[in-house]
Parts: C-alpha cells; structure tokens; sequence
C-alpha cells in the first residue's frame, strides 16, 4: 500500500512507498526537501520532525546575514567619519584648476569616465572659484584647443553635469 500525501512546496501529488513513511525524501517536480507522513491511521496527525542540520544551517545563514548588514552599515557611515577630518587641498591657481577643468571635460568627450570622476572630486573641492571658471568656458565664443573637436552643445551638457556637481 503506499502512501500519498502532496508537496507542501508544489502541491503535487505524491506516492511513496510504505518504506519511506518518517523519512526525509525530494519532491519529483520542485525537488525540495519534504517530509514522508507515516501511514494514515485514526491517530493525531504527527509533524514532521525538526531537521537539526537544516535548522543548523538557517541559524548559520542568519548570522552571516546580518553580520552583512552590520559591515554594509559601517561602510555607509564610514565617509561621514571621515569627513570629520577633512584636510582642504592645496590651493591651486586659476590656470591650475582651468586645465583640470579642461582635462575633464577631455575625459568625459573621449569616455575616460573613472579618470574624470576623480579628476571631477579634484574640482569640486574648489567650488565658487571653479564655477567661475566654467561660466567663463561656457560663455567663450572660442573654446579652448583642446576641446575644439567636441561639439558645443555636448560640451554644454558636460559643464552643466561638472557645474550640477560642484553645486
């Protein structure tokens, strides 16, 4: 006689044979991991053991999660930390920081993105001083030599994005 139960996964149908009544078996369809009822009689309906090596398991996972979570915490608080100390830059001239604006305008053109996001940090620590600078590249009939082969309203929408930046 076998016994027939349905998958608490699936809902599948399910036949075992009368050897794997209390015994942990994989569904046929969804193969998770299921428990085979013992033979049907008018008693109790007993659950189905704790499996300790899968309980074991889901209290190991849970820890490496949130111990996850804990460190992904740190790490988001971490620049805030950091900016607690934050040393300013050197000061730099105004030809000094018109060529880093040039060079990432450059960069941005040309699709050296990871050069240009650090070159930007450069800039942005400069603020007002590099805003005037941008205005004044913006505002050029003449763009600088280096950056004549881009077409000018790509080069606004790169100003607009460094000015968006700095602001």
């Amino acid at each position: 006689m076998a016994i027939t139960f349905h998958c608490e996964h699936c809902g599948k149908r399910i036949e075992a044979q009368d050897n794997a009544a209390g015994k942990w078996a994989k569904c046929p369809a969804c193969h998770n991991k299921l428990y085979v009822p013992g033979l049907e009689s008018d008693e109790d309906i007993k659950l189905a053991p704790i499996d300790e090596t899968d309980e074991q398991r889901k209290k190991q996972l849970m820890a490496e999660t949130y111990q996850l979570a804990q460190d992904i915490l740190r790490e988001r608080d971490a620049p805030n930390a950091d900016s607690e100390t934050f040393i300013s830059p050197p000061p730099m001239t105004d030809e000094e920081l018109t060529e880093s604006i040039i060079t990432y305008l450059r960069q941005m053109a040309d699709g050296e993105l990871d050069q240009a996001l650090q070159t930007a940090d450069l800039i942005v620590a400069f603020g007002s001083q590099a805003l005037k600078i941008l205005d004044k590249i913006a505002l050029s009939e003449m763009p600088e030599s280096k950056l004549a082969d881009i077409p000018h309203q790509v080069l606004a929408g790169l100003i607009r994005d460094l000015r968006s930046r700095i602001s």
